[in-house]
């Protein structure tokens, strides 16, 4: 189906959602999608927030963040998102990366929490209350455990899939997979759907947008008027890649091919 209409039917005003992807395959798309149809009152969560979580708090989507860091990798602040923090119109629920990673493996393994290491000498337990500790039958050891993470709605982005929903990514990984599996729902999304970012194989990450939207953020009207022209003002993905038709030609992937691999035995 169109993403239009996955979004409809998957994202629902309320929703727990995800939009995973390390630097790589992260779904801008359908997280323009998501503000085009003016979802309310998300918890929005990933390991790593950047440029899309940014303006969905600034499109007015988000209540909540749960994260482990958050800011434009490489350039500097997120400034939607700290005026939400600042002005107190946005929850935050703070972990370590693999707190993060731990959340979603749990939720994938249908477990109640996971255990760790993380979080020995540091405040982040005092900060988030959800960050508490067990004893290991075994050892006797005292473990710090976060909750199971299960979200109403994953969305990734792939270089492949087929109408079945199988779904093949490579290159960088973040934790997509484990993501997926703990989720009720999960969306994966269209070509050209992870811009900015980058999709191994096909496109190059747009450098130049990363260090282009911290002036672009900075300001309100700025932003809102970026949202206006290339969120609102196109109706899809592909619209959005003619407003740009020099994209295709400044980013596409080279070519560095691998030889087939036989799995037969």
């Amino acid at each position: 189906m169109s993403l239009r209409d996955a979004v409809a039917r998957n994202v629902r005003d309320g929703d727990v959602v995800v939009i995973e992807g390390f630097t790589h395959l992260i779904s801008f798309a359908a997280g323009h999608e998501i503000i085009r149809q003016r979802r309310r009152d998300l918890t929005l969560c990933r390991l790593t927030p950047d440029l899309i979580y940014d303006q969905m708090i600034a499109a007015g989507c988000a209540r909540k963040l749960v994260f482990s860091w958050a800011g434009n990798p490489g350039v500097g602040s997120l400034h939607a998102f700290r005026r939400a923090v600042e002005g107190g119109t946005l929850e935050i629920e703070e972990y370590s990366h693999f707190g993060m990673v731990a959340r979603f493996s749990a939720g994938a393994a249908r477990l109640p929490f996971w255990t760790l290491r993380d979080y020995a000498g540091t405040d982040l337990p005092r900060a988030n209350p959800r960050i508490k500790s067990v004893t290991c039958p075994y050892t006797g050891e005292a473990l710090a455990t976060v909750p199971a993470l299960n979200p109403d709605v994953t969305i990734v982005h792939a270089q492949r899939a087929d109408a079945q929903g199988n779904t093949q990514i490579w290159g960088l990984l973040g934790v997509q997979k484990e993501a997926a599996f703990a989720s009720e729902r999960v969306i994966v999304v269209e070509p050209w759907g992870a811009h900015p970012s980058y999709a191994q194989g096909y496109y190059d990450r747009d450098n130049d947008f990363y260090v282009g939207w911290e002036a672009i953020s900075r300001e309100r009207a700025e932003l809102a008027s970026y949202l206006d022209e290339f969120v609102h003002g196109v109706r899809d993905r592909a619209e959005y890649m003619e407003k740009q038709p020099r994209l295709t030609e400044r980013l596409k992937a080279g070519e560095q091919r691998c030889a087939g691999v036989n799995y037969g035995f």
